[in-house]
């Protein structure tokens, strides 16, 4: 997998995590900076361990769906980009209050975005690729956009959560079907 494709993944799996620091950064009241460099090293550090755990446990299993990884792959890619997608027009998470100065709800929030990472890490184990190189680019560029979007909540509101979602999913998706295309051409 080239670092592009790993880039563009980290981008999509970010996009999560860049809706929940946009909420984040309009509930904040004082110490923005700090609070998001706090909120984005928990987003960026939860999507860097979970493709590491997903790899590992897909790499237990992965000599009996060889000859259908690919498959699944395209499958788990699919799904998450299309949950993406349908969460851009059915989720309203300006309504939800988020409390993100509370390290608990942070907590919880960091894993909850970060759960695709962990189908992804299955996805990278299932394809024989590395997984330390990638996990360390998906944490930073999640990290990075954590940011952002906590700064950018701050000053824009919600506006852009559902282009992110939107444009998330629809690279995921494109990543399933390219890996997909390559194993049945």
């Amino acid at each position: 997998m080239s670092l592009i494709q790993i880039f563009l993944i980290a981008i999509g799996l970010a996009m999560d995590a860049f809706a929940v620091s946009m909420a984040s950064g309009i509930s904040l009241k004082k110490s923005y900076v700090l609070w998001a460099c706090i909120i984005a090293l928990f987003f960026g550090g939860f999507q860097a361990l979970m493709p590491v755990i997903g790899w590992f446990g897909g790499s237990l299993f992965q000599a009996y769906i060889e000859s259908f990884d690919h498959w699944i792959v395209f499958g788990l890619l699919l799904i998450i980009g299309c949950r993406m997608i349908y969460e851009a027009f059915f989720s309203h998470p300006e309504k939800k209050l988020i409390r993100p100065t509370n390290l608990l709800v942070l907590l919880g929030l960091a894993i909850a975005t970060s759960i695709d990472a962990l189908a992804v890490g299955l996805s990278f184990s299932l394809l024989n690729a590395p997984i330390f190189l990638p996990a360390l680019i998906i944490g930073i560029v999640t990290f990075i956009i954590s940011f952002c979007g906590v700064m950018l909540g701050r000053l824009m509101g919600l506006r852009f959560g559902k282009c992110a979602h939107i444009l998330g999913g629809v690279v995921l998706i494109g990543i399933g079907i390219k890996i997909l295309l390559e194993h049945l051409l």
